[in-house]
Parts: structure tokens; sequence; C-alpha cells
């Protein structure tokens, strides 16, 4: 018999677990094509079709999942029984961060970085996934949440705040809003914590609201382009209120029941790459909380409970 395909059951795994070609590709260093065909030989091999394709991208079939649930563990298995082989170079960082975070606040610092330590190799994945620091690809991940990642270590990076922002354009020929009129002009995204600005700041929520928007990039850029008022996080809007694409419509500021974090295994502090950026972060961290805030005096409500975090919701 001829032996197993494991390069086509690795890329299976992989796209079961993306469900999606694209997203499963960009993990495999392969094009759609490539990866296309590797599922294709695995399915002519099994003489069954594995997953069915749809508008909002691959369901595995039964016989898809029952090969997923037998060959998955044992591909980890021999990931696991190589990884010790394999020994990092501490001049190659593996980091995964939120695609809000990565672009907002992350990208733009990261040249400081690679000027003062130019020998090492960063690697940055922009994923909303939760990484799985046993499979030992990531030394570290920038996620937003309550700070609950049990055997990790975890330390908070940026506070976040929240309050209402619009673009320029959408307020030309209006006179600037009180509090109490903040209803009165077109709100995005009633999922976000609308109706705790309401009862924090007073005014009435709007019947409707003009857009519901999935991820917090979106929703920054619908702001942007004066779709209207996005309730917006201050590490997000604050470069664009700087640059004057976006305005702050109040001084005050809420709490979000959420942060940033820095979050990695114990096994992180021994790689040297990793504590030098790691020491860098945690400066910039605190360079970006102690400058003072262009466009709003930052006039805050009082700190609201923490809540456990949720984590399907989008970045």
């Amino acid at each position: 018999m001829a032996r197993p395909p494991l390069n086509a059951l690795q890329t299976f795994v992989v796209a079961a677990r993306a469900q999606n070609l694209t997203r499963a590709a960009e993990r495999l260093h392969l094009t759609v094509s490539a990866l296309s065909h590797q599922i294709r030989l695995l399915e002519e091999r099994v003489d069954c079709s594995l997953f069915v394709r749809g508008p909002r991208g691959l369901k595995l079939t039964a016989v898809g999942q029952r090969l997923l649930d037998n060959v998955a563990p044992h591909l980890e298995a021999i990931e696991l029984a190589l990884k010790p082989l394999c020994a990092r170079s501490d001049n190659a960082l593996s980091l995964s961060a939120m695609p809000s975070m990565t672009t907002s606040w992350l990208l733009p610092r990261l040249p400081r970085f690679v000027a003062r330590h130019p020998e090492i190799e960063l690697n940055l994945d922009s994923s909303i996934e939760l990484v799985d620091f046993a499979g030992g690809r990531y030394d570290a991940a920038l996620r937003y949440g309550v700070g609950d990642w049990p055997g990790l270590v975890v330390e908070s990076l940026l506070e976040e705040w929240l309050t209402p922002v619009a673009s320029p354009s959408l307020l030309a020929g209006r006179k600037p809003p009180t509090l109490e009129e903040l209803g009165d002009l077109p709100l995005l995204c009633p999922e976000d914590p609308w109706q705790e600005w309401f009862a924090t700041y007073g005014g009435k929520p709007p019947s409707r609201y003009a857009a519901s928007l999935g991820d917090s990039e979106s929703r920054q850029r619908a702001a942007v382009e004066g779709i209207g008022v996005a309730l917006g996080r201050t590490t997000m809007v604050r470069p664009l209120i700087e640059t004057g694409q976006l305005v702050a419509l109040f001084p005050q500021l809420m709490q979000a029941r959420r942060w940033h974090y820095l979050v990695y295994p114990e096994r992180s502090r021994k790689h040297a790459g990793f504590m030098l950026f790691r020491e860098w972060l945690l400066d910039e961290a605190a360079s970006f909380r102690a400058a003072p805030p262009t466009g709003f005096d930052g006039a805050r409500a009082p700190a609201r409970a923490r809540r456990a975090p949720n984590r399907g919701e989008a970045s």
C-alpha cells in the first residue's frame, strides 16, 4: 500500500480548522491553488469529498470530520516529538496580535524596535484567534480582554477608554452637540456599549442606528468616512484625532470593560529576543499612557467593574 500523503493530510487539517482556503493557504505559506490541489489529491485517495465549499467558507463532510478526528492528534504528536530537537533561535520572535491593535497602535511603533534591535527577526501574525502556546509556534500574544488567561503570564499594557468620535465632514454645518443631543446624530453599532454611555452621561439613545459593523477597524473606518458616530476606543482613535480625521465630540471618557495585555507562556522568559521585545513594548505603552492626548481632555467616568472575557467578540 502506498505511503499516506502526509503533506496533504497536514494541509487538510489546517484547512479544516481555518474553515477558509485563503486563511489556510496563508498559514501554510502556499497559494490557494496549491492548497486546493493537495486537498483534491487527498479526496482522490479516500475516494470521497472531505469539504462542502460554500459562500462562507469550508464545511467538513461527515467523512471529513471523521478523518480530522483520527488524523489531527497524530500530527500534533509528531510535532511535539520534533519540537525538543528544533532549538529556537533567540533572534527569531513569533508574535500574535489582534488586527485592530496591530494596525492602529503596534505597526506605527515597530520601526523603533527594528532600529534598536535589527538582529531580531520578528514574525507577526495578525489574528483574532486565541493562540495555542502548547504548539510552540508563538512566543507571545497581544490580546484584548479582562486579563483572565490561566496558566500564562499576563501583563497589562494599556487600559482602554471609550468616547464618541465622528469625522469633520459629518459635523460640517452642525453646531457642536451637547451630551443630551448625541442621540439625534447617526450612531454606529448598537452592539457597542451605547446604553451604558447614555446611562452614565445622560441623553436618550436613538430609536435606530445608522449601521452595524462586525469589527473595530470597520467601525473606525465608517466613522472616518462620515457614515456615523462611533463609540471609539482611545488607543485606536487617538492617532486619527491627532491627524484631524476624527473629532472627539466630548471630553468625557468611559472606561471599557476590557484592556490590552501582553500574554506569554513561562518558557518565553528564557527567550532573549522576546525579553528585549517585552522591555521595548512596556516602554512604548508607558510613553503612550504618559503623553497628553490631543483632541480631548480625558474627563473620565468612574472605573467600571470588569466582566469575564467573551472570546467570541471581534477585535
